[in-house]
């Protein structure tokens, strides 16, 4: 018999965090988290998210023995702008026991229905603006940062759990050397030419009110794409604080028309996981010195977010933003990028993935079930 328990108390919770590490203990793809990260993350007083959002934590136990962990999250937003009541799962990690994912999914799915939500969806890690979705295709390479990994297996436990597929995800690889670059520096030559766009590099001095401009950019350009939930003030302020940290300001680019208004950008971070790789999820001194030492080393990028507002859509923006995002990381030494994560029916955003010389080598997928 699996026995479900909440997560009560520091010891629950430092075993919910590290459960982990029983699971990927031999698997060399696996990117450990950053415990202290984690942490920050399922804190309900410094994490934004839960100003709109409630969570319950729960632990599988089998004879005494943690055999899984998963997360059920209401965002009262999400539920608001899409007129849903979906219960969300996350955070999700167990071993390969239907038994014991059957326990984990009925336990978001109980609490969920307690609350009212009549449909299961997942995983989001806690959110769409967060890690989402189960890996299901690309499982020979390591995660990028921000992406999710799991073992194949987690798919086929969800298809026993009468989950069925909500969306797909895709993502997209870009080598250093590609075919496209003649054809999309005749496209960028045509559009400066034709507009007056302007492009520059985001002013870290004034990141505050230059994430601002970013914020309601990413509101606009992405407000018709499914699952799509805005980010509100203090998210916005709270990614500052992380941008600070890790940002690679030439990667940070900020399109204007001309008036000034922000009108498009395109975000790329350095691929920490690289380092963290090697941190196995604790950044002690010695830690921190390795990933000082070895910032400037990483070889791939991920074009996190790009976005352009609805009204310039069309005008080719987004190949200049692109090609400056590209000519910027060439010259920082970055050697490949990762595109993603894309809707995979998000058909214009496809294409042009495809038109500058990506090449779709991840699929993830998000499940649901009514309740």
């Amino acid at each position: 018999m699996i026995q479900i328990k909440p997560v009560k108390g520091r010891e629950d919770l430092k075993n919910f965090i590290l459960f982990p590490w029983k699971i990927y203990s031999s698997d060399p793809n696996w990117v450990p988290p950053l415990i202290k990260e984690m942490k920050e993350k399922l804190d309900l007083k410094k994490n934004p998210f839960f100003e709109h959002a409630s969570m319950e934590l729960f632990l599988a136990v089998d004879k005494g023995e943690i055999v899984g962990r998963i997360a059920a999250i209401i965002d009262d937003l999400h539920n608001q702008i899409h007129n849903e009541r979906v219960v969300f799962f996350g955070l999700y990690e167990s071993i390969n026991e239907e038994q014991v994912a059957r326990a984990l999914i009925e336990a978001a799915i109980d609490w969920g229905k307690s609350r009212g939500m009549n449909l299961l969806r997942g995983p989001m890690n806690l959110s769409m603006n967060d890690e989402c979705a189960f890996l299901i295709e690309g499982f020979d390479s390591p995660p990028v940062i921000m992406m999710p990994y799991n073992p194949p297996y987690y798919n086929e436990l969800m298809t026993k759990c009468g989950l069925i597929k909500a969306k797909d995800l895709f993502a997209y690889y870009m080598a250093r050397n590609h075919e496209t670059a003649a054809k999309i520096k005749t496209i960028v030559d045509r559009v400066k030419e034709e507009t007056k766009f302007r492009l520059r590099l985001v002013d870290m001095k004034r990141l505050e009110e230059e994430a601002r401009k970013i914020q309601q950019i990413y509101n606009d350009a992405w407000s018709r794409n499914w699952g799509f939930v805005p980010w509100t003030e203090k998210e916005m302020k709270h990614m500052v604080k992380r941008l600070k940290q890790f940002a690679d300001p030439y990667l940070v680019i900020l399109a204007e028309d001309q008036a000034g208004r922000p009108i498009g950008f395109a975000f790329g971070l350095p691929n920490y996981n690289e380092i963290l790789k090697k941190l196995n999820g604790r950044l002690t001194p010695w830690g921190l010195a390795l990933f000082l030492l070895n910032r400037r080393r990483i070889k791939g990028m991920r074009a996190l977010v790009f976005g352009v507002v609805k009204d310039y859509q069309h005008t080719g923006i987004s190949y200049w933003l692109y090609w400056q995002l590209e000519e910027n990381a060439l010259k920082r030494g970055y050697e490949w990028c990762e595109m993603s994560w894309l809707l995979e029916d998000n058909v214009p955003i496809l294409r042009f993935c495809e038109s500058i010389g990506g090449r779709l080598y991840k699929k993830y997928r998000i499940y649901q079930k009514e309740i």
